[in-house]
């Protein structure tokens, strides 16, 4: 299982130190690379990687965002609040040229493009002046191939490590009641409703792996992938686009639109994604089979299909029905959850839209006390080994 994990500051220091003195031969991919098998999804690829929608009229703007990254970002600050390196774009020796240690580190990283998720602009004197973010800050990760927060990109898999609200609330926009609320979110969590209605019920940020069968790609089932990517990047990243729900009371009209006519490439890509196979050493294959007899006579009328949801066909469920907290669901339009689609369960804890199940065992444990269903410990342990293998 390849998982990222925040850096020790004192361990991240000693390897860079060393690396400054070596050049590094590139890590081995335990994951291929996802195939891209025509035009459209390679554009879509360019976009979902390197496509800030013009957002940085916000982010450098408004937010100043370029201000902090080059007063008091650095390298190892970075890692520690879950950014992720691209390997495969970064020139090692430059980086170290620049002070690795320093604000001028991290310049090199976004000079290089190699931080996953941000782009940077830089004048003809070397300064920084223009940031934006793009989709793969919250929704790709690092195989950790040459360090921990350094390797070769996972595209679709949730940055569980980002301290989204911990960046935040260092820019200066937010009052000093929103810089608290922000800086309490946990790693891996943001609220895409926070900028509308004040109220925080941050959610878990999920996979964009897996998605081909999936209807609704968001845990409410507001409306299909298309509808999400649009709303999160005019309304969230703050991308110069056009956006509109009568739902929600949102109607945000902008010439030119640099969204819209992204959206198919976007979808095509993220298509393409597929659910990372589990590492097989991972679970008991034995205890996996008589477990997938469990789930389909206990959790199968939710789960359903290929999909393992039942909101393909257009149904949603009352927070009440699976003992799931109504606060963010009553934030939404639908006022209900979908049933999430499994998909790589083994890579993305923790679990539901709120992450209230910080484990597999806390999922099955949640279920038999909600659905009462009548399971034996084996059989509760069997249902596990063949979640971890979805």
């Amino acid at each position: 299982m390849v998982k990222p994990s925040h850096v020790p500051l004192r361990a991240a220091r000693t390897c860079i130190a060393a690396l400054s003195l070596l050049v590094v031969a590139p890590g081995c991919r335990q994951f291929p690379e996802t195939a891209v098998t025509n035009d459209l999804e390679a554009r879509g690829r360019d976009i979902f990687r390197d496509d800030t929608f013009g957002d940085e009229r916000f982010w450098t703007d408004t937010a100043r965002l370029h201000e902090l990254v080059a007063r008091e970002i650095e390298p190892l600050e970075a890692l520690g609040l879950g950014v992720k390196v691209d390997m495969d774009r970064l020139n090692l020796l430059k980086f170290v040229a620049h002070n690795p240690f320093g604000t001028g580190g991290t310049k090199e990283l976004l000079r290089q493009g190699a931080v996953v998720g941000m782009r940077g602009t830089f004048d003809e004197s070397g300064n920084l002046v223009k940031v934006g973010i793009t989709c793969a800050l919250c929704h790709s990760t690092v195989d950790n191939a040459l360090l921990p927060g350094i390797g070769h990109r996972l595209d679709g898999w949730p940055n569980r490590d980002l301290e989204v609200g911990k960046i935040l609330s260092k820019l200066p926009i937010f009052t000093p009641q929103q810089k608290a609320v922000l800086a309490s979110w946990p790693p891996g969590y943001y609220d895409p409703r926070f900028n509308f209605d004040g109220k925080s019920t941050p959610l878990t940020l999920p996979p964009a792996h897996g998605l081909a069968q999936v209807k609704n790609e968001t845990y409410t089932a507001e409306g299909p992938i298309s509808y999400w990517n649009a709303y999160v990047a005019v309304t969230q990243m703050h991308g110069h686009g056009s956006f509109s729900d009568p739902r929600l009371g949102i109607n945000i009209v902008q010439t030119p639109d640099d969204v819209t006519p992204k959206l198919a490439a976007l979808r095509a890509y993220q298509h393409s994604i597929p659910a990372p196979p589990t590492p097989g050493a991972s679970y008991d294959r034995g205890a996996a089979d008589r477990g997938k007899r469990v789930f389909d006579a206990n959790c199968a009328s939710c789960h359903v299909g290929g999909s393992l949801t039942d909101n393909n066909d257009g149904v949603l469920h009352a927070p009440s029905e699976t003992g799931m907290d109504s606060a963010y669901a009553a934030r939404t339009t639908q006022k209900r959850y979908r049933t999430t689609p499994l998909r790589a369960l083994w890579q993305h804890a923790p679990y539901f839209h709120d992450g209230s199940a910080k484990t597999l065992e806390d999922v099955v444990d949640h279920y038999v006390q909600v659905r009462r269903f009548q399971l034996s410990r084996g059989e509760r342990r069997d249902l596990v080994e063949y979640l971890k293998s979805l």
